[in-house]
């Protein structure tokens, strides 16, 4: 294993400042990202299936044709371990979202007109579940879960060729109720324009990598989509007495997603941020995945001394992490002032690969400083919202001066003859 060279920057640098604004983060593509994205999803709108076969052959190395995208086999059941698992993660994930369910509501206005909302459920959506090097049976879990508790009556899966046995058992355990074995751009495509054997989807949910990210954000419009959650990350705010074995070990929990996601600690003591590193070497050794490892910590991985905690907040909302871990006192006091990251974790023990896998909100959270714009998945998500308004003739009649004003400050004479016209009648 070689040598890695940690970036460690610290608040007496003399470059401090210039360091540290460049952690703070925006999402944006690359424009080569940008270009072959955009090429991939003309292709799928124009050549529908032939083009997602292509790119499959070419990006995945997996020779499908049209008629075996959908996978309609029933998965051979994993072992009892693996199920009890997936059970516990499906309930609790099934508890949240159920708790943070939204209710149709009305009120009377000022002039006693009966508004509201009403909150009915997609039809049709689609999931993007991660393939590559690890089935991620947790991210199928904490979409679709969420989507059947809404009550979304069709629920598209698509995932990178070849699946594995255990995510297919786990896709359709989730609920879903068609699986597609494509994957990457033309999954996206796919889902947002249909092809002959795909129908399109009202709205995209699922994280990815980049490719799969700038996807998403292209056929807004054309579907809605949740957020653009990206490759993995995580910050870690911490003080002195906190146990540094524990902070290494969730730092390398997300590094081992790819060899794209990003990790920083963040903290005033040098010698815990030392302590850190070196416990970082020492569990490296044992851990099967050390090329991505090693790729991170090389590449995308900083810690970081600040001269106070507070200024550690100030550079995490700069930041704006997926996951944020706080090991610090009373870390509650100071939620507050953490609005930039997707979940925030408290205390020593709540360790982040929890909420990875089963507590119960889900994991698919904003990435690459999306945070600073967007929320995690919830269930509201799987929701189309529609306002609701009833006036009766006196409640029209109180307020019709006031929009006959509306109407002729806005040049809009139709509109205030449709109030004129109604008050006119007996």
């Amino acid at each position: 294993m070689g040598m890695i060279d940690f970036k460690i920057l610290r608040f007496s640098d003399p470059d401090w400042n210039q360091k540290k604004k460049a952690l703070s983060r925006t999402y944006l593509s690359s424009k080569e990202i940008e270009e072959k994205v955009k090429t991939v999803l003309e292709e799928v709108l124009h050549r529908g299936d032939k083009a997602v076969s292509q790119y499959t052959e070419q990006f995945d190395k997996q020779s499908i044709e049209p008629q075996s995208f959908r996978i309609t086999k029933k998965p051979s059941a994993p072992p009892k371990p693996v199920i009890d698992a997936l059970r516990w993660a499906k309930k609790n994930i099934t508890l949240f979202a159920k708790a943070s369910k939204t209710k149709n509501w009305s009120i009377r206005n000022v002039e006693g007109a009966r508004v509201g909302e009403i909150y009915s459920p997609f039809q049709r959506i689609g999931v993007y579940v991660p393939g590559g090097t690890a089935p991620l049976v947790s991210t199928a879990l904490m979409t679709v879960c969420i989507a059947k508790t809404a009550g979304v009556k069709e629920i598209v899966v698509v995932s990178p060729p070849p699946i594995n046995p255990i995510l297919h058992f786990a896709i359709e355990y989730s609920g879903a109720t068609e699986l597609y074995q494509i994957g990457g751009i033309q999954a996206i495509g796919a889902l947002a324009f249909g092809t002959e054997s795909i129908r399109k989807v009202e709205k995209i949910f699922g994280p990815g990598n980049a490719y799969v990210v700038e996807a998403k954000r292209q056929v807004v419009g054309t579907v809605a989509i949740d957020l653009l959650p990206g490759p993995s990350e995580i910050a870690v705010l911490a003080s002195s007495g906190s146990n540094p074995e524990f902070i290494a070990a969730d730092l390398l929990a997300q590094a081992e997603h790819g060899p794209s996601s990003k990790i920083l600690f963040v903290t005033p003591d040098d010698s815990l941020l030392q302590s850190v590193i070196e416990a970082i070497n020492q569990q490296l050794i044992s851990l099967q995945r050390k090329h991505i490892l090693m790729e991170v910590l090389s590449h995308h991985a900083y810690f970081v001394q600040v001269a106070s905690l507070d200024e550690g907040i100030e550079l995490i909302e700069d930041f704006a992490p997926e996951h944020l871990s706080l090991q610090i006192p009373s870390p509650k006091k100071f939620l507050f002032r953490l609005k930039n990251c997707g979940a925030i974790y408290l205390g020593p023990y709540s360790a982040v690969a929890a909420g990875d896998f089963l507590a119960g909100p889900s994991h698919t959270l904003p990435t690459g400083g999306g945070a600073k714009s967007f929320s995690g998945l919830t269930l509201s998500q799987f929701y189309k919202r529609t306002s609701l308004i009833e006036y009766s003739k006196k409640a029209l009649l109180k307020v019709s001066p006031f929009l006959e004003s509306f109407a002729t400050i806005e040049s809009l004479d139709a509109h205030g003859a449709s109030i004129k016209i109604r008050r006119r009648k007996k």
